[in-house]
């Protein structure tokens, strides 16, 4: 039998250790990257624009459409005050008609994609609202719409497929379910193993709805998994390569891994943080190894592993770095960080084009550090 990679756990099992269903070899069709968000139609009902919509309203007639970049859409209470905002990105105004509610509005209609951080998927005035209020990626005012169309396009969801988990060896509850012909074998969570057979990181969770006999070896079985939870990104596999050998003792090693490969590494040493361990004195000094920082996930990795050495986990974002400084991560304000290779992060941090939130630049960052206290050294 092949090493295994992956153990099937029972679901919601207390103690991992003592509800192994099986040992597996191989899994397929196990990683699901975020699909971009898909572009809609859209239509501003009663609209009344203002400033660049109004210009791009003018071009999109002459032109057949014309594109306007980010609106923001405030939700408005009946007394007219914002409640929440909802956000289209990359919009492209496609023409206007009357509002057949008031001939002195327009109908606009645009083609848009969703920002991935509104907080729901569609949004909702409360009851005798205005509306809401159009806003630039400035927060620029274009003028107010009265309601908010989706314009459903018909074409169904793409399904993913199945998990496949292969070369399994059945023990436990899972092994009595197949000796009894069961049809439901149970929920379990899929996790993944390093070379020496401990818990690198759990995987997925879901239903096992089928299995067949593995042709990876006598007595194995291959068994089918409904997910139910997120699937892992891509940028996981390698990831959860370099940590085949148990937590890294090699500093830097996150640096392999691209963007989406350093926000995974973060997730990971989250999930192997020994909450237990004491802090550093107050007044530390640590040193943060600037020559791999080129982009956000980079500095969290690099910072993480200046406090807690390879592998380590201080914050993925500024809210969570705000937590670690509290204590119980390793440091404790205050303390000094000596930024090795400063000007690395300098050139690499600045404003990008973006959708969404932007990254925090080189500045911010030493500005936030000025706020909670924190020396930075800069070398």
């Amino acid at each position: 039998m092949e090493p295994p990679k992956y153990a099937l756990a029972a679901y919601g099992a207390e103690d991992e250790a003592d509800e192994i269903w099986a040992l597996c070899a191989e899994a397929e069709n196990l990683f699901g990257d975020p699909q971009p968000p898909a572009r809609g139609t859209y239509e501003l009902i009663g609209c009344a624009p203002e400033g660049e919509l109004s210009k791009v309203l003018t071009r999109a007639r002459a032109d057949g459409s014309a594109p306007l970049g980010a609106l923001t859409l405030e939700i408005l209470d009946k007394e007219g005050a914002q409640v929440e905002e909802w956000s289209l990105e990359d919009v492209r105004v496609l023409g206007d008609r009357p509002c057949v509610r008031d001939l002195s509005l327009r109908d606009i209609t645009i083609e848009a994609s969703e920002s991935p951080d509104n907080p729901y998927d569609y949004p909702q005035c409360p009851p005798l609202s205005p509306g809401y209020r159009l806003l630039g990626v400035r927060s620029e005012p274009w003028g107010g719409c009265r309601d908010l169309a989706h314009v459903l396009d018909g074409q169904p969801d793409l399904a993913e497929p199945s998990v496949r988990v292969l070369g399994c060896a059945p023990r436990g509850a899972l092994q009595t379910a197949l000796d009894a012909g069961e049809e439901d074998l149970g929920h379990a969570r899929l996790i993944r193993l390093d070379e020496s057979g401990r818990t690198v990181q759990s995987a997925v969770e879901g239903e096992l709805v089928a299995w067949i006999p593995s042709a990876r070896g006598r007595g194995l079985v291959d068994l089918t998994l409904e997910p139910w939870s997120e699937r892992p990104p891509t940028a996981a596999e390698e990831v959860w390569e370099l940590w085949d050998g148990g937590r890294p003792t090699e500093p830097g090693l996150w640096a392999r891994c691209g963007v989406e490969g350093r926000r995974h590494w973060l997730s990971m040493a989250l999930d192997h943080h020994e909450p237990g361990r004491p802090d550093a004195e107050a007044g530390s000094t640590f040193h943060l190894d600037g020559r791999r920082i080129t982009d956000l996930p980079g500095f969290f990795c690099a910072l993480g592993e200046a406090v807690n050495g390879p592998g380590g986990y201080f914050g993925w974002g500024l809210d969570a770095l705000a937590d670690c400084l509290r204590g119980r991560w390793g440091a404790r304000w205050p303390f000094t960080l000596v930024w090795h290779d400063a000007e690395v992060a300098r050139t690499c941090l600045g404003l990008v084009p973006r959708t969404g939130q932007r990254p925090w630049t080189f500045e911010e960052l030493l500005e936030f550090f000025g706020e909670e206290g924190i020396a930075v050294r800069l070398e």
